[in-house]
């Protein structure tokens, strides 16, 4: 078991950002990240997530454009800003990352199986992209998830020509613990767990 530093590293003390120091993110650490977050489960072993670490100012600018007023602080200063996606032709791989069972891509092939693959992809995606988050946090780095922008823009800029969607994006950095709000309150075991 993780001892309580450790916990409160991941969920307890950890916070959502929404400013950042001005600390650089390095490509290594964005591989760290990754190389530690591929590990997490997701079915089928479909690992559907696909990520663009904008970091450059070129990207920031491609960015901008489709980022509701709320957040375009949060990106212009964030060292680097994950747009996380999900590809609904994540069956393709599956031959490779789920080879004992030869004939499992399949059951994804076909129009007919059009919302089963964006179901699966969208699924297991935003699974992924919570372990990319904990995987950031657990190498010392802060997350700023945002949902406010466009998606057909971020995908038109970023993933055109390709099976890739966006999800969300996330921010990742050194927090500015100044800007942090106050905690916000969480619902109670009682409240959204039962027992049978």
């Amino acid at each position: 078991m993780l001892d309580s530093h450790a916990l409160d590293t991941l969920f307890r003390r950890a916070r959502s950002h929404n400013g950042w120091l001005d600390r650089p993110v390095t490509d290594e650490q964005l591989r760290s990240i990754y190389d530690l977050a591929r590990w997490g489960p997701t079915s089928g072993n479909s690992c559907p997530m696909r990520v663009i670490f904008v970091r450059t100012p070129e990207g920031r600018e491609r960015l901008l454009p489709w980022i509701s007023p709320g957040n375009v602080d949060k990106v212009l200063r964030a060292p680097v800003t994950a747009i996380v996606g999900y590809d609904s032709e994540f069956h393709r791989a599956l031959p490779r990352l789920f080879p004992h069972n030869p004939g499992f891509a399949g059951t994804f092939e076909g129009p007919d199986k059009a919302a089963h693959r964006q179901d699966t992809a969208f699924r297991n995606a935003s699974l992924q992209a919570a372990y990319l988050m904990l995987a950031a946090r657990a190498l010392g780095l802060d997350c700023g998830p945002m949902s406010g922008f466009n998606a057909k823009g971020v995908d038109d800029a970023f993933w055109s020509g390709t099976s890739v969607r966006t999800n969300f994006l996330c921010g990742l950095g050194h927090g500015d613990g100044s800007k942090l709000f106050d905690r916000l309150p969480r619902l109670d075991f009682d409240e959204v767990c039962r027992l049978q």
